[in-house]
């Protein structure tokens, strides 16, 4: 079986190949939402051995609420051993270097515990309403800087749905679709700002995404502050809106009461 120093032999030459590029459309988007995506990151057969291994919904966890419906699944020594190795070929200290390179941001560090990380599914009807995500780690020691996002789901097409959005001037503009296409790699910054969501899939399939956090001892941003996940509605959604709003409220009473949280099993892996 191949090993995630073998994966990220890939992404460390595909980075350094499209590495100017890279580094340009971060630096453009950078004002608002730093952001880029990398196609054709991995060989093709590789990429349709780790869909295929990707676990059936039943086997993951599923998030459903007000704020989004999705199935996660982070404990990886329960799946197929080509799961956990391309997750953690991400965190392979060459990929971190070159990203760190690309973004200019220095000193950033990989999750060994996948807080929020691991896998995400979702399949038809599924969605995530625009958010913030949670500032810090689960012990509130480091900064959430960036979002990596890997999709393999073959032929995923744009009017699948399923798709993620970036709000780089809000919620009351319109977002920025960037599409789940299949071998496709996005970095995206993660501050008080960057607002992002995926709209509803609209096919009968899963849309299979492969998720890590980079995090650092600094936030990217100098007026950042802590918040929770953050959940809004959308600018049609005004019922909705202000329902998030009293949910954002109190889930952040609670985490200043409890500084670590109160989940007794939270979304990492426990090796």
């Amino acid at each position: 079986m191949i090993n995630r120093k073998e994966i990220a032999n890939f992404i460390v030459e595909k980075l350094k190949t499209d590495k100017e590029q890279l580094v340009c459309a971060y630096k453009k988007s950078k004002d608002t939402i730093g952001y880029f995506f990398v196609d054709d990151l991995l060989p093709e057969e590789l990429v349709e051995k780790i869909h295929l291994n990707f676990p059936d919904l039943e086997a993951t966890k599923k998030r459903k609420s007000i704020r989004e419906h999705k199935y996660v699944a982070y404990q990886m020594n329960k799946y197929a051993p080509i799961l956990e190795e391309v997750i953690y070929a991400f965190q392979d200290l060459r990929v971190v270097k070159l990203i760190s390179e690309i973004t200019s941001i220095p000193h950033i560090l990989p999750d060994e515990k996948l807080y929020a990380g691991g896998l995400s599914l979702m399949a038809k009807g599924n969605y995530l309403s625009p958010h913030l995500d949670n500032s810090h780690d689960k012990d509130r020691q480091l900064w959430r800087v960036l979002n990596l996002l890997y999709y393999v789901t073959p032929n995923w097409k744009l009017e699948n749905g399923g798709n993620l959005e970036l709000w780089p001037k809000g919620l009351k503009d319109k977002p920025v679709a960037i599409e789940s296409k299949s071998n496709r790699l996005v970095i995206m910054a993660t501050h008080q700002k960057s607002w992002h969501s995926v709209n509803n899939v609209l096919v009968d399939d899963v849309r299979c995404c492969v998720s890590n956090y980079y995090f650092s001892k600094q936030p990217l941003l100098e007026d950042d502050d802590f918040h929770v996940t953050t959940f809004r509605g959308r600018p049609s959604q005004k019922m909705k809106d202000a329902v998030l709003k009293l949910d954002n409220s109190l889930r952040s009473s609670v985490r200043k009461i409890f500084k670590k949280g109160i989940r007794e099993n939270p979304h990492q892996y426990k090796k």
